[in-house]
């Protein structure tokens, strides 16, 4: 696949001059959103104070929160790489967590320069986004529900008949026959 984060952060101010489902707040700002990846070799005490940081660089840049999650520990689908002090570092699982925020377009490189120095962060993506929840809801499988398996039918006052193979090929001949 030819997706990498580079190309997609590479093209960031081209991003910034599209208008596309993008909100705009009363000062001309729009509302982004940063999902990030952080290294799970932290311990679970340095977790909020790292996430506490991210916040606070986004408010330090004039971003007004809008939503936000806490990272949480998850299984990455692959292993991801991170090179710090020249050491590269595998990983296959992460801390994940996002914020939800309105900020001005030109601080939004800044922001990206910032999060790129972090040595905490194994990756992280910055979009566009509007202000609604977007999470898709989860749908409830129940008893009535459509998807549901069909069992077959046991019935138990039947017994099975031999078969006679005789009849079946000649029902057969009359068929081919026809």
């Amino acid at each position: 696949m030819g997706f990498t984060f580079l190309g997609l952060f590479g093209s960031m101010r081209l991003m910034q001059d599209m208008d596309i489902g993008a909100e705009n707040n009363k000062d001309g700002e729009k509302v982004y959103e940063v999902g990030y990846l952080l290294v799970p070799t932290l311990a679970s005490e340095e977790v909020p104070v790292i996430y506490t940081n991210l916040k606070d660089l986004i408010s330090s840049l004039g971003g007004e929160f809008i939503s936000d999650d806490m990272p949480k520990m998850i299984p990455l689908a692959y292993s991801m790489l991170k090179v710090v002090s020249n050491v590269r570092s595998k990983f296959n699982t992460a801390y994940f967590g996002w914020v939800k925020f309105f900020m001005d377009p030109e601080k939004v490189l800044e922001l990206k320069k910032k999060l790129d120095l972090d040595p905490n962060m194994i990756r992280f993506l910055i979009l566009k986004t509007v202000k609604e929840n977007t999470l898709a809801s989860k749908r409830f499988v129940g008893k009535d529900s459509a998807y549901r398996k069909n069992t077959p039918k046991k019935d138990d006052g039947a017994e099975a008949l031999p078969i006679n193979k005789e009849e079946i090929d000649k029902e057969i001949d009359a068929m081919v026959a026809v």
